[in-house]
């Protein structure tokens, strides 16, 4: 590329919807990773894109509910430009309620979810259907949502490159940084802010998951047992996660997977002859904060920061690349405060 506008460094869910949302509005992109597209967690299995509850609102909660508003024209338009299936599909959750407490409070949620979620998603108390994919459930009830959707986290990754590439970006394992910077280098680039600061910026968090051959590709995901159950379109589930904050080989899969796949079977009998097809580890980048961390970059002048997905990088990815964008190409800044490099510092 003769001229650059944008580099971003990083080719993860993040980095590679900020390049996405400069790239469709005529900015020249590069996108530059090492260790090339989805190496890191944007290369895992799960992609449960489900929303914090209904309730104790916050800017963190509205802006999760607005990128989960602008996801299916957002990954439309990703697949439609890239000529890639990103696998998503909005088909809501289905979680078991295990006590009259349980209920109650998840009634109490489908009211506040009526003025929440603006008439545009459902929470709600439903009778547990008798199907083969229904979470056994204590009370014969569960919480049935229609905001969550799925994504084949992988094939996201990849779209976004193609995509980008398609509007006449660079994606590349090296290259100089031209124009505007952005940094969106996952675990490792957290831990590289906080070895320049006096305390914690954010660190990796692992998550090991699995990969199972069985069909329900047009059937709700489920959530026990604090598992995530999510069909994929190819004739998968997946299966996700641990969540372990100490860990000497991010990439390795052991016996906490192994409590995984029996839990998720204990809880779902459906899934107990479908075989392990893929096992899975990444670490998840977590600010400090919890919140993602985007705007300008804390230490380094005129540049910028897309990091701390976390659990939830690509629920976010859509209006992460579009308030960067605004950010970036216009000086329009839109970022809530608990989200500038500031809340983790």
């Amino acid at each position: 590329m003769a001229t650059v506008d944008v580099t971003v460094r990083g080719a993860g869910a993040f980095g590679l919807a900020v390049g996405f949302a400069c790239a469709r509005r005529g900015a020249a992109v590069r996108v530059i990773d090492p260790h090339g597209v989805a190496a890191g967690a944007s290369g895992g299995l799960v992609g449960a894109l489900a929303p914090h509850v209904p309730e104790n609102w916050n800017d963190k909660k509205a802006f999760q509910f607005d990128s989960l508003m602008m996801a299916d024209a957002f990954w439309h338009e990703v697949s439609d430009t890239a000529g890639k299936d990103v696998g998503y599909a909005r088909l809501g959750r289905l979680q078991p309620l295990a006590d009259d407490s349980a209920v109650a409070l998840a009634r109490q949620r489908s009211e506040t979810a009526r003025d929440l979620w603006q008439g545009r998603a459902i929470w709600e108390v439903i009778d547990a259907p008798d199907t083969p994919w229904t979470p056994q459930s204590a009370t014969g009830l569960l919480i049935h949502d229609t905001l969550t959707a799925r994504i084949h986290p992988r094939r996201a990754t990849h779209a976004l490159a193609a995509a980008i590439t398609a509007l006449g970006g660079e994606v590349t394992t090296s290259g100089t940084d031209e124009g505007a910077v952005v940094w969106a280098t996952g675990w490792q680039g957290l831990a590289a802010l906080t070895a320049q600061h006096s305390r914690l910026v954010g660190n990796g968090i692992k998550g090991q998951a699995a990969l199972m051959q069985f069909d329900a590709r047009d059937r709700p995901q489920l959530f026990a047992d604090a598992l995530h159950i999510v069909p994929h379109n190819d004739g998968t589930v997946a299966i996700g996660s641990t969540s372990e904050r100490e860990f000497d080989d991010p990439t390795s899969t052991d016996s906490q997977l192994d409590d995984i796949i029996a839990r998720a079977i204990k809880a779902f009998p459906v899934l107990e002859n479908a075989p392990v097809i893929e096992r899975w580890a990444g670490a998840r980048p977590r600010a400090r904060s919890r919140a993602p961390m985007i705007g300008g970059h804390p230490f380094r002048a005129g540049e910028f920061i897309a990091n701390g997905g976390f659990k939830i990088g690509f629920g976010m990815a859509p209006k992460v690349g579009a308030v960067m964008a605004d950010l970036i190409l216009d000086g329009h800044d839109t970022i809530p405060k608990g989200f500038r490099a500031q809340a983790s510092l």
